[in-house]
């Protein structure tokens, strides 16, 4: 195993395109795949890992749009680069639950691939049909993305050779949506542990993204207003505002991680601590959200000034094109610069204030204005 938080000591920042511990490339299927094989065959030396070669090939490929009967990806912030994060992440759990269980009670190598697959095509429901769907968006079928890739979760374990996993994997990737409520999804206690580590790993990965608030400025927000998510309907049958604008979204982004949490450690069981013995004793995920967590309460504590959030997103297929929102938040970093100087140029003034706040731990250092 990697010696965590050894290996980068010449790099002073983490990399927008790689994972938590900055050694995997995030957008690379291939790299992504080498690691998460790595760990496999770690585990279970002499292990045939050809269906996890080839599952990140296929997906990668699926995304892409290289697919007949699918088109590429449209949905910017659930795009290739979140499968693969989210896919990393779900080994390293696993990776964790195997070596707690030494002694017996471990997933093995068939349930250990099964997870993988599950985590690959957990958001595979998002992508459109070709013929008669590519004249939508992949984000309007939020509500029922997790139902539509489990159809094509079944269609490729029948074509791996794994059919007799299919029908449990359609009830296993409803823990990663809310379709189905978990207390109501039965499966045995094994499956329920993948679910709840795939489940787990799902927010784990997307909220510790270096560039998770960027995301959900430009790209999230686009995908609630098309899902009917940015807004619902009260019980008088008016319309309420759940997020005003991409801003909105940011802002209530600390209010998110708290919801997050608890289903983290109720719903999910507290899976999420299995990184800790994969990592060596760190959560490297959770140290990474509570970053994240913590700038977005600084941002908004400086009047959700948008113009804080400078970090440029890496493209993968579903987010490649150039959205309106990107744009905004580019000409408010923009303003921004014009008021107080670009802090690129001066790296040890970074947000003084900031560092003071974290050294002091103390989350009320500046009052939360919610604009």
């Amino acid at each position: 195993m990697i010696a965590y938080g050894m290996q980068n000591k010449d790099l002073k920042f983490r990399r927008n395109n790689f994972d938590v511990s900055n050694t995997v490339n995030v957008t690379n299927h291939a790299i992504v795949g080498d690691a998460v094989e790595s760990l496999f065959l770690d585990l279970f030396p002499g292990a045939d890992s050809s269906i996890l070669r080839n599952a990140f090939d296929h997906i990668s490929q699926l995304y892409r749009g290289n697919d007949p009967h699918f088109a590429p990806c449209d949905t910017g912030y659930h795009d290739l680069q979140h499968i693969l994060d989210v896919t990393l992440a779900s080994a390293r759990l696993m990776d964790g639950h195997e070596r707690s269980h030494k002694s017996g009670g471990g997933l093995g190598a068939e349930l250990f691939v099964f997870g993988i697959l599950i985590a690959l095509f957990h958001d595979s429901g998002y992508l459109r049909k070709r013929g008669h769907e590519e004249d939508r968006q992949g984000a309007e079928f939020t509500l029922i993305h997790v139902s539509r890739g489990a159809e094509l979760l079944n269609h490729y374990l029948q074509e791996v050779g794994m059919g007799n996993l299919a029908e449990m994997a359609a009830k296993v990737v409803h823990f990663t949506g809310y379709e189905v409520p978990v207390d109501n999804i039965q499966v045995p206690d094994n499956f329920r542990a993948i679910g709840n580590m795939i489940a787990s790993a799902d927010i784990l990965a997307q909220m510790a993204d270096r560039c998770y608030l960027e995301k959900c400025h430009d790209r999230l927000y686009k995908e609630f207003v098309l899902a009917g998510l940015a807004q619902e309907l009260d019980s008088t049958g008016n319309k309420k505002v759940i997020f005003s604008s991409p801003q909105d979204l940011v802002i209530k982004t600390p209010n998110f991680y708290q919801s997050a949490k608890t289903r983290m450690n109720e719903t999910l069981k507290g899976a999420y601590h299995l990184a800790e013995k994969h990592f060596n004793g760190k959560n490297l995920y959770i140290e990474a959200i509570e970053k994240n967590i913590l700038f977005a309460e600084y941002v908004i504590a400086h009047d959700a000034d948008i113009g804080m959030l400078q970090r440029n997103p890496p493209r993968t297929p579903g987010s490649d094109l150039v959205s309106p929102e990107t744009a905004d938040r580019e000409q408010h970093i923009e303003d921004r610069r014009k008021r107080n100087g670009d802090r690129r140029r001066n790296p040890a003034q970074r947000y003084p204030d900031l560092l003071e706040r974290r050294l002091s731990g103390d989350r009320r250092h500046y009052p939360i204005k919610m604009a």
